[in-house]
């Protein structure tokens, strides 16, 4: 099973399963990718998940798969 960058499985993204996912088959992994802002976040804060960095969830969590409020509730930063 891959884990994507945003920390769910890629066979369950809703990106990966309509075809979307701009990284195609090989799922998101932190790198420069124009067309993926969560993957070059990544990259640039030196975090293998979006769950590492301190700053999550942030304006670019917003950009989905995982709904933001959930990102909220489990980063613990929810109401």
């Amino acid at each position: 099973m891959k884990i994507g960058v945003c920390g769910i499985a890629c066979e369950k993204c809703p990106r990966m399963t309509a075809g979307q996912c701009p990284n195609g088959r090989s799922g998101c992994t932190p790198r420069q990718n124009e067309l993926c802002k969560i993957a070059s976040c990544a990259f640039s804060k030196d975090v293998r998940l979006c769950f590492e960095c301190t700053d999550f969830p942030c304006e670019i969590t917003k950009s989905g798969p995982i709904s933001y409020d959930y990102c909220e509730y489990i980063s613990g930063k929810g109401s």
